[in-house]
């Protein structure tokens, strides 16, 4: 007799079969193996098995899942029960009623009688002491165990040892059964077999017991269990399960959801911080990797194609599943065959511009993608038909593909044209220099555009990189701009996007952003070219005095460890050679003390802005500052804070000094104006202009010279960065630019007083008696007054030195040059501006006999302040080309007398211009032609072109709207820009590199262009797109056959659903990050969608008109933010 304990040891369904044999003569057992016969795939007929049952002819066991078991002790005590059944108790009613209350309930009552009947004593809890409940257990146990010895001795098998199971949490007696059973079958039969091979088998062998039982809870324990015991490991079971869950005979919610959360809990149990070798072996292939990578893809679209049921959750397991799987992966992308890795590409740009998934999922397909791309690059061929994913779809396709669904994430052309933007236009509103406006702009991209934090970090940082490694000529800009203003702008940005969303990860978005740049291939040869391009520039530095193979990627980490957005350690994580807080070299040594802190750098380069330090001596510190971007910031707040201080105080000499720094070294613009806001310092110029008053200073001559250098530096500035001539408010202060730039007045305008200024300053220049310039006229001169007399008062004294002029006696030439020596030297030249350009205007008249104005403009060229000569470079370059022209003249035409400047004289000058102007190739390239209107069409029309083919190109691309305006009308050129949209879009091949291809990329330009905020007198060109253009474009799309309308229609609703809600994130983001809600665009977009929605209706008799209405009212997320659209058609 067996020992009687509570040991068990069947299992209660076929889950391992045991083969037949009839002839005896093999003792082999199997599970179903996935590799020789998939589930998926498996036939219908099933082999032939034998069971571990009763009897065949009345098996007294119950049958589960329509086969027969051991029967348990419970359910023997059931079966005895039932037999009765039948059986009458009206005749032992009154025996009961004897000994039993009538108060008794009657289902107790008939237990009781059910168990007097066979001779059983009661086991009714409520009335048996636990010791009774033992006992009656082990008695039917004892019973239970002889009736299976002679169970085995009638089939003739040898009775199996018993062994004891410890209990297991949350697992029933069925399932430590079921896996005894399996336990002891693998060791007599399958010893000899590997047990990654028996584990899979086992796995396989319960999941295809799904398709008969969706949902089944046994067969859940059953793995649940050979995980907990190890004889089934997760990193087997979710292969296995990948591969399962291909089949439709799968997809179940219930089933799906069970299998999901059976690796979920064991993940989540073992308490492992990583799920990488767990969830997945670690010795798996790249190509198995990838193609567990498909097949959890698939199961991933199958859960949110399924009904949704709220008692399993299954799109919730699956997303957490998905993600320790791509966790898992994410490490053995760059090691996958291409060809997977272009099918794991399209299926997620697919799966994310289709579905809505929760934000952890939506992060890790982010990552997904974005290393995918970054690594492969170019190898990603996304199939045709997946190349349209963010355009509106025909509104009865039914597709969940919206107009402003999730953009695509391996692009640089929105980000690359606004970084273009920020940094050309670095001094304008807008631009880099404007904080609260630039940020605001950064904002509104990162809302529009719905990616992530970690996507749009890294499209971001990629484009600035792409942007340096292409731009040769200005490399050190774009170095300072990344490394030194990027951080500031992004701490102000992270303050804005938390401020309204506290749960945006940005933080952990910008980790995962640095991480991949620094770790991919793609990203990394970016970089390494940027690095390059910064030592060819290098070797050109007058002052080679730092670490010229010092990359920019360092102090980029530098600048942002010290704004705080991320730590020292992931710096030295990222570049093993990055050391914290390090002050410049040159800084440290002329200090002799390495540690000094921020604040004492910044009070040593406020020093070296005082005025005991020569301009001249400058040279080398503005070289350094230039070089090192983790300094520039603290440059250029100390200039800035000086220069207020100075201007307010009407320090005219600390003015003079800082404004001369800033005109003379172009450099120390460039930092100041990535930095702060230039045209602040303008307008405190200009005021103090106004304000200065020389009666009372002891040293008028000095004051001149300051105020001066002034003057300078606005009309260097203004000219430099093509601000308009326009007043500026600051303070409830105007001032205007014209005051120092735009002089000129014609005859009727000159007042008396001009008048009496001119008189008396041409007899102290050019009178025979003059003894000089006596302090008094200072005094009595306004200098506006001045800057408008010295171009009449050279020209006059050149006509009369020629005798052109027939009212004044001739002027001897000695007296000529003597009065313009004057304007050589710092007391006048800062007046010449107007002056040369006057001289040139009279060369032109009096070309008969140029000889005494070639004179005067060479002695004033080669004194000119750098400013003068900056400013006046198109009017030189073009007397040059002129003269060279009439030199080649025949002679017939020149007459002999003519006297020109020789070709020497002639290259001289266009030297100086173009060192002047920072030009490397010299002068020849400011030569344009600008008589006829058809150049500049043609110009504007190749700058969209070249725009196009950058994008193309994989560049960042770029194009100055602001300069195509003041050549065309903004009806001209939208039309043009149309034009040009079209034609990229329809090219037959994208080149684009990117979901969507051309017509993608024509998005995001179109967007840009419309919606980038233009400062006045440039109109906004939003409206005049949505309410004058399109109707034309409608009426030109009408004529067209309609197999050439569908592109366009595509192409337009794209560009007015995407510029419509680029706007309104706009109007949102200046109010919270500028605290400004003024109308940039002209019209809210509100208004603009309600009129164009309104124009639309109104025009039903065009197909093109209602296409467009019917494609536009079909977007949700356009219809959530413009009701219009839907009332309209509605309507």
């Amino acid at each position: 007799m067996l020992q009687t304990t509570a040991y068990d040891i069947y299992p209660p369904q076929p889950a391992i079969h045991l083969k037949n044999s009839p002839d005896n003569t093999s003792d082999s057992q199997y599970l179903p193996h996935i590799h020789q016969q998939p589930m998926y795939e498996m036939a219908q007929e099933q082999p032939e098995y034998y069971v571990l049952s009763p009897s065949p002819p009345a098996p007294p066991g119950p049958a589960v899942h329509g086969r027969h078991t051991f029967p348990t002790p419970s359910e023997l005590l059931s079966d005895m029960a039932s037999s009765i059944d039948n059986l009458s108790i009206s005749s032992s009613s009154s025996a009961c009623d004897s000994s039993w209350s009538t108060n008794t309930p009657s289902n107790k009552a008939r237990r009781r009688v059910v168990a007097e009947s066979i001779g059983f004593d009661s086991t009714d809890p409520d009335t048996i002491t636990p010791h009774d409940k033992k006992r009656h257990y082990l008695e039917c146990l004892e019973s239970y165990v002889t009736y299976l010895n002679s169970y085995f001795e009638s089939l003739g098998i040898p009775v199996p040892p018993l062994s004891r199971f410890d209990h297991q949490k949350d697992l029933g007696n069925r399932s430590i059964r079921w896996l005894g059973l399996c336990k002891l079958l693998i060791s007599k039969h399958l010893t000899s077999q590997n047990s990654d091979i028996i584990a899979s088998d086992l796995s396989n062998s319960v999941l295809v017991l799904y398709r008969s039982y969706p949902g089944d809870t046994d067969l859940q324990d059953y793995l649940s269990v050979a995980i907990q015991d190890g004889l089934l490991p997760v990193s087997i079971f979710v292969p296995t399960f990948l591969q399962a869950a291909r089949s439709s005979e799968l997809h179940k919610t219930s089933t799906l959801n069970n299998l999901c959360r059976i690796a979920l809990d064991a993940y989540y149990a073992s308490g492992l911080p990583e799920p990488r070798g767990f969830i997945l072996a670690p010795h798996e292939s790249p190509a198995a990797m990838a193609s567990f990578l498909q097949d959890g893809l698939a199961l991933l679209r199958t859960a949110y194609s399924l009904p949704i049921s709220h008692f399993h959750p299954l799109t919730e397991s699956v997303s957490e599943f998905i993600s320790l799987l791509v966790a898992c992966i994410l490490s053995s992308l760059p090691q996958i065959p291409p060809p997977q890795a272009t099918l794991c590409f399209t299926d997620l740009n697919d799966l994310l511009n289709n579905y809505h998934f929760l934000p952890n999922l939506r992060q890790a397909l982010d990552s997904l993608m974005l290393t995918l791309s970054m690594t492969f690059g170019d190898e990603l061929k996304v199939p045709q038909q997946a190349q349209i994913p963010h355009t509106i779809l025909p509104a009865s396709s039914g597709s969940k593909v919206d107009v402003f669904g999730p953009s695509s994430d391996t692009d640089i052309i929105s980000l690359g044209l606004l970084v273009n933007y920020m940094v050309t236009k670095r001094a304008h509103a807008y631009g880099s220099g404007d904080t609260k406006n630039a940020v605001a702009l950064l904002v509104a991209a990162f809302r529009w555009s719905s990616w992530t934090p970690t996507v749009y970090y890294t499209q971001l940082f990629l484009s600035a990189f792409t942007c340096l490694a292409h731009n040769t000529s200005c490399s050190r800009l774009w170095k300072a701009f990344i490394a030194g203003r990027i951080p500031v702008l992004l701490a102000s940005f992270e303050e804005v996007i938390n401020t309204d969303n506290p749960n945006t990860d940005l933080r952990g978005g910008l980790k995962n952003a640095l991480t991949a740049l620094f770790q991919r291939r793609i990203s990394l040869e970016i970089m390494n070219q940027g690095d390059q391009v910064l030592a060819r520039d290098a070797a050109r530095d007058p002052h080679p005095d730092e670490e010229v193979n010092r990359s920019y990627k360092r102090e980029l980490l530098s600048q942002l460890c010290k704004v705080e957005l991320i730590s020292p350690a992931l710096a030295s994580q990222l570049d093993s050679s990055y050391v914290h807080d390090s002050p410049p070299k040159w800084y440290s040594a002329e200090t002799h003390d390495g540690h000094h802190g921020a604040v004492d750098l910044s009070a040593y380069l406020e020093s070296k802005l005082g005025i005991e330090h020569k301009v001249e001596e400058f040279d080398i510190w503005v070289s350094r500052i230039w070089r090192d971007s983790n300094i520039q910031a603290i440059f250029a707040d100390a200039l800035f804070k000086r220069f207020i201080s100075s201007a307010t105080s009407l320090d005219a000499e600390g003015l003079g000094h800082l404004c001369k720094i800033l005109y003379t070294y172009e450099h120390a613009l460039d930092i100041v104006s990535l930095h702060v806001g230039i045209i602040d310092l303008v307008h405190k110029a200009l005021v103090f202009l106004e304000d200065y008053d020389c009666e009372t200073v002891g040293d008028p001559q000095t004051a001149i010279r300051n105020l001066g250098d002034v003057v300078l530096f606005v009309q260097y500035t203004v000219g430099r960065f093509k601000f308009e001539q326009k007043a500026i408010t600051r303070d409830n202060r105007t001032v205007s630019t014209g005051t120092v730039t735009n002089i000129e007045r014609s005859g009727q305008d000159r007042t008396q007083e001009d008048a009496n200024t001119y008189n008396a300053w041409y007899k102290v220049l050019f009178d025979t008696n003059s003894e000089g310039i006596e302090d008094n006229i200072f005094r009595s001169t306004k200098l506006k007054v001045l800057l408008r007399i010295a171009p009449r008062l050279i020209t006059n004294a050149i006509a009369h030195a020629t005798g052109a002029s027939q009212k004044m006696d001739k002027l001897d030439k000695e007296v000529l040059i003597n009065g313009v020596s004057y304007f050589t030297e710092p007391l006048l030249n800062w007046t010449l501006v107007p002056v040369i350009r006057s001289i040139i205007k009279e060369i032109h008249k009096t070309i008969s006999n140029p000889s005494i104005p070639d004179e005067v403009l060479q002695i004033l060229l080669k004194s000119a302040p750098k400013p003068v000569l900056a400013l006046c470079s198109p009017q030189i370059t073009s007397l040059m080309t002129f003269m060279e022209k009439v030199k080649q003249a025949p002679p017939a035409v020149v007459p002999d007398k003519m006297k020109l400047l020789s070709a020497s004289e002639i290259s001289g000058i266009r030297t100086l211009v173009a060192n002047a102007v920072g030009h490397k190739g010299g002068a020849e390239s400011f030569m344009t032609n600008l008589s006829e209107s058809q150049v500049w069409y043609q110009q504007v029309q190749q700058a969209i072109q070249t725009t196009f083919n950058m994008a193309r190109s994989q560049k960042a691309p770029f194009l100055d709207v602001r300069r195509c305006l003041k050549t065309l009308s903004p009806i001209q050129f939208l039309e043009l820009f149309w034009s040009e949209l079209v034609g990229t879009a329809g090219s037959a091949t994208s080149s684009t590199g990117i979901p969507g291809g051309d017509l993608e990329a024509c998005r995001r330009t179109a967007t840009f262009v419309l919606t980038t905020p233009q400062e006045p007198p440039i109109h906004p060109l939003l409206p005049i797109f949505m309410h004058l253009v399109v109707p034309s474009i409608i009426v030109a799309t009408d004529r067209l056959p309609p197999s050439e309308q569908s592109m366009r229609v595509e192409l337009l609703v794209a560009i007015i659903s995407s510029s419509l809600n680029a706007a309104l994130h706009l109007e949102w983001a200046l109010r919270s990050a500028a605290g400004s809600d003024r109308l940039v665009l002209g019209e809210t977009s509100g208004a603009m969608a309600r009129r164009l929605a309104g124009d639309l209706k109104r025009n039903r008799n065009s197909d093109v008109s209602r296409s467009v209405l019917k494609h536009l009212a079909a977007s949700q997320s356009l219809v959530a933010n413009f009701p219009a659209f839907v009332a309209e058609l509605g309507s």
